[in-house]
């Protein structure tokens, strides 16, 4: 019995590293391997792998705030969680608004999309992500003029840094659970043999989706625990983090019937799409609870 339970961990640890390494740039032990079946199994994990990411984020973010103004700190946090995660994401984003930005039917699409050169739907799209996603947190970290005239204007700053930082931690997080979703929910709409990543062609399974809501949610709780612990308000948070989830599940569902319209399934590009787009949705909606505009009455 303790045998199988170790195995059992000791996969599951395997699986949590191939999510990371076939993700990110992190380097993985040596000792973990690789099986082809694992990418797919390993989609309960992505979320994980999505609060790695946000932690890396924070972490320059906070560090850059000492020294730059705002903009700057935020500019050079998105510049290093896009050199972590290679653009996998932002990559897959673009290649899905030049396919998707027209009008043309879906074998012109995904031929489109298998392009790796970057058309001027792409290019915009990835300019507006980019730009919305800087704005956002540009505006989480910057205080407004009522806040400003508060006697301890240093600590306001330090508690929407404070915010700031979840909200990327987050973010980061629950946009991972978008792509897991649109996985079980949608066939693989392309050419299986030849797809980049041909084991996320197979459907994830329920259990695979329980294991990435089971994912999300321990990053949640130890959130909520740690704001609890320092005395912040749980309440904001948990304000804030229930639009954000209201968004997210949202966009999720609006990029599934999309796609399927669209496409009669899902792409790798088109999966990378649904994680930028639901991750700066999770962050507007965070925006609108930390800094709501004064006709906004929650």
């Amino acid at each position: 019995m303790l045998r199988s339970i170790v195995s059992r961990l000791i996969l599951e640890l395997r699986l949590f590293f191939t999510a990371l390494q076939f993700f990110t740039r992190v380097p993985v032990p040596a000792w973990v391997g690789y099986q082809p079946e694992w990418l797919q199994a390993c989609a309960r994990h992505f979320p994980l792998v999505g609060a790695v990411v946000g932690v890396a984020g924070a972490l320059v973010l906070a560090i850059a705030s000492l020294w730059w103004p705002p903009l700057v700190a935020v500019l050079l946090s998105m510049a290093f969680t896009v050199w972590m995660t290679g653009g996998f994401h932002e990559d897959g984003w673009a290649d899905t608004c030049d396919g998707l930005g027209g009008t043309v039917d879906r074998e012109r699409a995904l031929t489109i999309m298998k392009d790796s050169r970057l058309g001027s739907y792409g290019a915009l799209g990835l300019a507006l992500m980019l730009g919305l996603k800087a704005a956002v947190l540009t505006s989480l970290l910057a205080p407004v003029l009522g806040e400003l005239n508060d006697a301890e204007s240093s600590h306001v700053h330090q508690v929407l840094l404070g915010w700031t930082l979840m909200a990327l931690l987050w973010s980061h997080t629950t946009s991972r659970l978008a792509p897991v979703l649109v996985i079980r929910a949608l066939p693989y709409a392309g050419d299986v043999a030849h797809a980049k990543a041909k084991p996320l062609a197979t459907q994830v399974s329920w259990g695979g989706v329980l294991g990435a809501v089971l994912g999300w949610a321990v990053v949640s709780v130890a959130l909520v625990a740690w704001v609890d612990h320092i005395g912040w308000p749980v309440p904001t948070l948990l304000h804030a983090m229930g639009w954000a989830s209201l968004a997210v599940a949202l966009g999720t569902g609006w990029v599934a019937r999309w796609l399927r319209r669209r496409l009669g399934g899902y792409t790798g590009d088109t999966l990378g799409a649904a994680q930028q787009i639901t991750e700066v949705l999770s962050l507007l909606a965070w925006l609108a609870v930390v800094h709501p505009v004064t006709w906004v009455r929650w």
